[in-house]
C-alpha cells in the first residue's frame, strides 16, 4: 500500500488526470486492433478507435517507438513515428492522456526529443506522458551507426539534456551539446517540464531510476512480485526525499465472452473473463500500481466491442 498522505507531484494535465495514490486507472495501447499472426497491423479505423477510447473514458492512449521492423522481435508497434502520430492524436482527441512507452533515447538526439515532446505537450493542452528507454533491439543501432554497448551512458546523457533545455536559456556543457545560455529551445513544456517516465531498467541502477524520473514504467508479472518491486522503488524515492511517484505497467489481454472464464496465459498477460481481470487489477492496485495499459493485440473478439465492455465493466471502479 502506498502512503495515502503523500500525493503525486503535478507535472501537467496528464499526470493529474491519470495518476493518484491508492488508485489504478486504465489505458490502451496502439494499435487498437488484433493482429495475432503478423507483426504488422492494418491500422484499420485507428483514429476512430482512438477517439472512441477518449469518449469511453480511458485515461491514456499509449504509442511505442519502433524505428525498424526487426522480424525476430515480432512486433512493429503502430509503425508510424510516435511524435507525428501524437501530433495527429492531439487534434482528434480531447481529454485522454497521450503516452509513448517508450522513446528510445540513445537513437535520437535529445534536442529533437525535447522539442518534439514539448510541442506535443503544448498542442495537446498538457496531455503528454513521455516514457523513455534505452532500447532492446541490437539490430537498430548499427543502422544508425550508434554503439549498442554504450546505450546506458547515452541514455543518462539524454535525460540530462532534456531536463536542461526545459529551463530558459540554459548554460551547461553536456555530452550531447554545449548550451551557451545564448539560445533558448521553444516551446517549453506545458507544465514547465516534461512528465518523464523511465521504462524498465534502461541500463541504469535502481537509485538513478528512482531519482531521475517522474515515475516508473515496468513490465507485467504476478501481483506479489510486482508488489515487492514497487515497494522497493518507492523506498528508494523516499530515500532521496522525493515526492511519491506513480508506477505503471502494460498487460496483454484476450477478453473472453464469459465473464467467469478462468485465466490462461498469453504473451505478457492472460486470456480471461472480466471477473478474473477485475480481481487481478484490484491486486495490482493493492500493491501500488497506478495505471495499467491494456494491449489488445491478441484479443480474439471485436476490438470496439471489447473496448466498450471494458469501459462498462471496469472503468466505474478503475478511475479517479
Amino acid at each position: 500500500m502506498e502512503n495515502p498522505g503523500q500525493g503525486f507531484a503535478h507535472v501537467n494535465h496528464a499526470t493529474s488526470r491519470t495518476f493518484q495514490p491508492d488508485k489504478l486507472t486504465l489505458g490502451l495501447v496502439a494499435p487498437l486492433e488484433s493482429h495475432r499472426s503478423s507483426p504488422l497491423p492494418s491500422l484499420e479505423r485507428h483514429l476512430e478507435r482512438a477517439r472512441l477510447a477518449d469518449t469511453l473514458g480511458f485515461r491514456a492512449f499509449w504509442l511505442r517507438d519502433v524505428p525498424f521492423n526487426v522480424p525476430s522481435f515480432g512486433d512493429a508497434g503502430q509503425m508510424h513515428d510516435p511524435f507525428v502520430y501524437l501530433g495527429i492524436l492531439s487534434g482528434v482527441t480531447n481529454n485522454i492522456s497521450l503516452g509513448v512507452a517508450s522513446i528510445i533515447l540513445p537513437l535520437r538526439h535529445p534536442a529533437h526529443v525535447a522539442k518534439a515532446a514539448a510541442s506535443v505537450d503544448v498542442l495537446s493542452g498538457g496531455r503528454l506522458l513521455l516514457g523513455v528507454a534505452s532500447g532492446d533491439r541490437p539490430e537498430e543501432y548499427p543502422a544508425m551507426k550508434i554503439d549498442f554497448a554504450s546505450r546506458g551512458q547515452r541514455f543518462r546523457d539524454s535525460v540530462e539534456y532534456i531536463r536542461a533545455v526545459a529551463s530558459p536559456f540554459p548554460d551547461a556543457d553536456l555530452a550531447d551539446g554545449r548550451l551557451s545560455g545564448q539560445a533558448d529551445m521553444l516551446p517549453k513544456p506545458a507544465g514547465g517540464k516534461l512528465a518523464l517516465f523511465i521504462t524498465g531498467s534502461a541500463q541504469q541502477e535502481p537509485d538513478w531510476i528512482a531519482k531521475n524520473g517522474d515515475g516508473w514504467i515496468t513490465y507485467p508479472r504476478d501481483a506479489a512480485s510486482q508488489g515487492r518491486l514497487v515497494a522497493d522503488y518507492r523506498r528508494r524515492v523516499a530515500n532521496f526525499g522525493s515526492q511519491n511517484k506513480p508506477v505503471l505497467q502494460s498487460l496483454y489481454i484476450d477478453l473472453q465472452n464469459d465473464p467467469d472464464s478462468a485465466p490462461h496465459p498469453i504473451h505478457l498477460g492472460f486470456a480471461s473473463g472480466t471477473k478474473f481481470l477485475k480481481e487481478y487489477l484490484r491486486e495490482l492496485r493493492e500493491f501500488g500500481i497506478n495505471h495499467v495499459a491494456l494491449n489488445l493485440r491478441f484479443n480474439k473478439g471485436d476490438v470496439e466491442d471489447t473496448m466498450k465492455r471494458l469501459a462498462d465493466e471496469l472503468l466505474p471502479e478503475f478511475s479517479l
